[in-house]
């Protein structure tokens, strides 16, 4: 399993000749990081006197980021799988009617497939910044600018994220799924680019 690797060996992979892992899997470890280090700041600021009256507030945002941490290193992997299936369909037998009916068929299924999980990324890494939201407000000054470096991984994921669902839906026939994934994907960019910027100078501004 991809999520599995070692740093350097799943670098060694992201750097090859190799088809994945690829953007996508990045994108999903940017946003993972992005939630591991919103749940840094939640860890070094639980439990400490200073932030007592924040503190059951940063343990609801703990569980918040600990579940998106994991579910965008599931997506790691997923976005493997889904980019091996575009490529492998593209592969199948076409010398016939019926085999180039299948291919298409396949094609079809495998780049939906291969638009929603880079989508479930975006819609993940957007929790991520606004969750960083939180501990660059209320998280402890010792650690303030890794709550700078949350939001930043989590809109690097989120932006990666969204160029890999662009590329996916441009070979989707259906015009139905295509509105619908551009629309969903237009909902969830709208905003983090300045709410990222806002976060930003937050922390910033504590430094």
């Amino acid at each position: 399993m991809t999520k599995e690797q070692q740093i350097q060996g799943f670098l060694d992979q992201l750097a090859s000749s190799a088809s994945t892992p690829g953007g996508g899997g990045a994108a999903a470890i940017m946003g993972a990081m992005g939630a591991a280090l919103v749940s840094m700041v939640c860890n070094l600021t639980i439990g400490k006197e200073k932030y007592k009256a924040v503190e059951d507030e940063l343990k609801t945002v703990l569980d918040d980021s600990e579940k998106l941490r994991a579910r965008l290193t599931e997506l790691i992997q997923a976005d493997v799988e889904v980019f091996d299936r575009v490529m492998a369909s593209y592969g199948m037998p076409k010398g016939t009617d019926h085999e180039r009916a299948a291919r298409s068929a396949e094609i079809q299924a495998a780049l939906k497939a291969a638009t929603d999980v880079p989508l479930e990324c975006a819609k993940a890494s957007a929790e991520v910044i606004k969750l960083s939201r939180s501990v660059a407000e209320k998280g402890n000054l010792n650690v303030i600018s890794d709550a700078g470096v949350a939001v930043l991984a989590g809109f690097a994921a989120l932006k990666a994220a969204a160029l890999n669902v662009k590329i996916n839906i441009g070979g989707i026939k259906d015009a139905e799924f295509v509105a619908s994934r551009r629309r969903q994907l237009f909902e969830v960019v709208d905003g983090c680019g300045w709410n990222t910027d806002e976060i930003y100078r937050i922390v910033e501004s504590k430094l």
